[in-house]
């Protein structure tokens, strides 16, 4: 191995890469170490010191010699000719690990029993393997009254920690958010006299003490909250003074933000010191039974776990996969799991009865009304299809052949928002059928990144961490494309080129040999495009225009997870499954010999906004709809369902695309069925079907449907769906042109005085409806803020609120200056107190601003 290095670990000789740690090694030859603060994705701190071993090193003549004391194995690096022997071959190693075994224990809680880490607690598994089988100390312990409360999501038990440290170097290496912290020094003096009351703590962090207390025992001169437990019974320091928190660093509840990935912290503590306000005391490990499965809340494709007990769910865990997430995900992976058994839960068919209320049916009646009214309405002016983005591969599949195979139209759209002619171009020409593309991997390790219409913290979370590993680790240049540095732009180191809504392709465009984004996206440069892009008009271009002058790889990232499942699978107007376009009759024919049809439609198919349109002036009479949420449709969309003859709806929970409905299906969510998420890098990522339910797919709910309409679709199991799939071969015929939208195209407008570009994206946690049931998750949301240029505001005369309207309505948000493109506002998409559908515009529309008389909160 070049530069490798030649060690022995109990007998066994090893050559490793240079700068390997002992532990590491030791793995590699089957040797287990015991271990708290270790982990392999953290930098070393050497903190719990129980990985400790016997080392001996050759001196300058060759001879061994041993360290004078046991080595933290975990910190060590290994060097040519050493020997190392652990706990299993070293009395020395063994009695080192015993003593920090007892140390530990000494006022550690004996609360196994109703501890939530108890039977898979690495304390109590190494107490008992690596520990002495009576303990030398029999003193009183250290309590502390409990629980403190981190965040609205996490409590802290801190008379269980072993200050590993693991929490605050997550917060802090991988995260980037400076939530937790090790507070104090020592063991602390009962005397009050020396370090403090307790000593060392993991705790809040606060911006002007790093103690709960001062060294007198007196309370310190900060913000305290009486609600929450403190050392003797005194009240503890909130985490920052939030009355001197400006409203961006605000949750909704009013508390310091802390991070939109502090779950991890809980999985990755080593006792049960972390827990979460949901699962705490409900269920005892061992009782759970865990299914591997795959997030369906973005297109990250992060893998999880879902332990369920009694057929409900009671939590679920980062899976490790060291390809896509490591072993990390967000707290929307981890805690939004309450949606799928909510109290709308549908439970059987409803159909809407002569006096237009939607009445139980069973499922033979509900197939029958659904299947004749589609069929009058397809005899009459067509069916169109809105699938939504999230849907399996296997669901999107099924939707995609209903629409040709039963309804005979190519009517059939994954996306709920405007669409161009450019984008439909774009991802025929470079995202559909082309499989795995830009990986994780590739990111991490690649010499620059370019991120245009993409907020990766908020849209991809997995994502965002990559990007930040490479940027910390790896040396990664991360430019990004957007109106204003972001909390998460800022967190990957990135340069910002400052651009309003629409004017993105002429900053592309305008990079050129000299500047520094340019010139490092030719060395192994990617570009990384959101799906925003695709409302504004030539920036796809410009971004496929860039790559080819220099080099650089692209990468289209959507928001859902269903959305590149949707595009394999054929669920657009323009394109078949494998990026078969529609137009081609070569492409036609492959899949109607796979269909064992005839024919396939050739006119292509609307969008979404155009289905909708045409549905309201009754040139479309019906739609079949796929817990689509009304919120995310063009402005409108509610009496375009209206006016529809004829409306199916597929969902888990009853919507507000009920109430227009004629027919509603009840459909399994993804705990409750198998399929495969197509993740952004393009990735196949099949999950297993964790809970038994009685409600049925997407796939078979539509191939029933089929037949009830004298159709066989042939996808009555899993098995089907996925054999007919894996038939389409990718498409090897001519691709339809990339598109080339010149920079010019771009209308410049001039914006008057009180008016400005709307700019906006959906933040990680929100008002979406894969969130609903979960208060504690959404009480940790960022507080809806509008954020302008200084000259921006100071023409508007806004100083503490911004009022935002339009003809449709307004939404009154805290105001805050940032360096940003002068002439643009940005709020959040679809948060509390700011819902831009409210609106009825799209980002980069022209709205109108006043001051308000509201006070920004603090």
């Amino acid at each position: 191995m070049a530069d490798g290095v030649t060690v022995t670990i109990d007998g066994k000789e090893i050559t490793v890469p240079q700068g390997t740690k002992i532990i590491r090694a030791a793995e590699m030859v089957g040797v287990r170490v015991p271990r708290f603060c270790d982990h392999p994705l953290l930098d070393p701190v050497a903190a719990c010191r129980q990985c400790l071993v016997e080392v001996w090193r050759p001196g300058r003549d060759g001879k061994l010699a041993k360290a004078p004391k046991p080595m933290p194995s975990c910190a060590e690096d290994v060097t040519p000719g050493m020997v190392v022997y652990s706990q299993a071959t070293s009395e020395m190693a063994r009695k080192a690990q015993e003593g920090m075994i007892d140390f530990l224990l000494v006022n550690h809680p004996l609360d196994c029993p109703i501890c939530d880490k108890g039977g898979e607690c690495p304390l109590q598994n190494q107490a008992m393997t690596e520990g002495r089988a009576q303990s030398v100390y029999d003193g009183p312990k250290r309590t502390y009254p409990k629980p403190l409360e981190l965040t609205d999501n996490i409590l802290l038990d801190r008379d269980r920690c072993i200050l590993c440290q693991r929490c605050t170097r997550f917060a802090d290496q991988i995260a980037g958010d400076d939530f937790i912290q090790l507070q104090g020094r020592g063991g602390g003096q009962p005397g009050l006299t020396v370090h403090g009351v307790n000593g060392s703590q993991i705790g809040n962090f606060d911006g002007d003490v790093l103690h709960f207390s001062n060294a007198d025992g007196s309370e310190p001169s900060v913000y305290l909250n009486p609600q929450l437990a403190g050392p003797y019974g005194t009240a503890a320091v909130e985490e920052r003074n939030s009355g001197s928190l400006p409203a961006d660093e605000q949750t909704v509840e009013g508390k310091p933000f802390t991070s939109y990935f502090s779950g991890n912290i809980i999985q990755i503590c080593p006792v049960g010191a972390l827990t979460s306000m949901d699962y705490r005391f409900r269920s005892r490990p061992f009782d759970l039974v865990s299914v591997p499965g795959v997030t369906e809340h973005d297109a990250s494709g992060a893998a999880i776990r879902v332990d369920y007990r009694r057929a409900e769910v009671q939590r679920r865990l980062a899976g490790e996969d060291a390809e896509v997430n490591e072993e990390w995900i967000t707290d929307k992976d981890r805690f939004a799991f309450h949606w799928a058994h909510g109290s709308d839960r549908l439970t059987t068919p409803l159909v809407r009865d002569a006096s237009g209320t939607l009445q139980p049916a069973s499922w033979p009646e509900a197939l029958d009304v659904a299947a004749k009214g589609l069929q009058a309405a397809k005899d009459a002016k067509g069916v169109g299809v809105l699938t939504g983005g999230r849907l399996p591969l296997e669901d999107a599949y099924a939707y995609s052949k209903f629409a040709r195979v039963v309804l005979g139209t190519n009517d059939i759209d994954f996306r709920t928002r405007p669409v161009t002619d450019e984008e439909n171009a774009f991802l025929a020409s470079t995202v559909a059928g082309t499989g795995l593309g830009v990986t994780y991997t590739d990111v991490e390790n690649a010499g620059s990144a370019l991120i245009v219409a993409l907020e990766p913290e908020d849209e991809c979370g997995t994502l965002f961490l990559r990007l930040r590993k490479g940027a910390r680790k790896k040396g990664l240049k991360v430019t990004v494309v957007a109106p204003y540095a972001s909390r998460g732009t800022t967190k990957m180191n990135a340069a910002l080129l400052k651009a309003a809504p629409g004017a993105e392709a002429d900053v592309l465009d305008s990079l050129h040999e000299g500047d520094p984004a340019f010139d490092s996206l030719k060395e192994s440069g990617i570009i990384l495009v959101g799906e925003r892009a695709g409302e504004l008009s030539g920036v796809l271009s410009a971004v496929l225009r860039l790559a080819d002058r220099t080099g650089a790889r692209v990468a289209w990232v959507p928001r859902r997870a269903g959305d590149r499942a949707a595009i394999e699978a054929g669920a657009l107007g323009t394109m078949l499954p494998a990026g078969r376009p529609v137009a081609d009759a070569g492409a036609r024919a492959d899949t109607a010999a796979v269909w064992g049809v005839d024919s396939i439609p050739s006119t292509e198919g609307r969008s979404t906004e155009h289905m909708l349109r045409a549905v309201a002036s009754g040139d479309l009479a019906g739609l079949v709809v796929a817990g689509v949420d009304l919120r995310d449709l063009p402005a409108q969309a509610a009496q375009a369902l209206d006016a529809a003859s004829f409306l199916v709806s597929f969902e888990v929970r009853r919507s507000a695309v009920a109430e227009y409905a004629d027919v509603v299906f009840p459909v399994a969510p993804p705990v409750e069925k198998g399929g495969t998420f197509v993740n952004w890098e393009g990735r196949m990522r099949p999950f297993g079907q964790a809970i038994t339910s009685v409600q049925l797919p997407d796939r078979i709910a539509l191939n029933d449907l089929a037949n009830a309409m004298n159709h066989d679709l042939g996808l009555a199991t899993l098995a089907d769906a996925v054999n007919e799939i894996s038939e389409f071969d990718p498409w090897d015929g001519a691709k339809p042109e990339a598109p080339a939208v010149p920079a010019s195209s771009v209308q410049t407008t001039t914006i008057q005085a009180g008016h400005a570009l709307l700019a906006s994206w959906n933040e990680m946690l929100g008002l979406g409806l894969l969130q609903d049931f979960e208060p504690h998750l959404a009480a940790t949301a960022k507080a809806a803020v509008a954020y302008l240029s200084p000259a921006t505001a100071q023409a508007a005369g806004i100083t503490d609120a911004v009022t935002i309207s339009t003809a449709s309505g307004s939404v009154t948000v805290p105001a805050l200056t940032r360096d940003m493109a002068d002439g643009v506002v940005w709020i959040p998409q679809n948060s509390r107190g700011s819902q831009i559908a409210t609106l009825g515009v799209r980002p980069g529309a022209i709205v109108q601003m006043r001051a308000a008389d509201v006070e920004v909160a603090q």
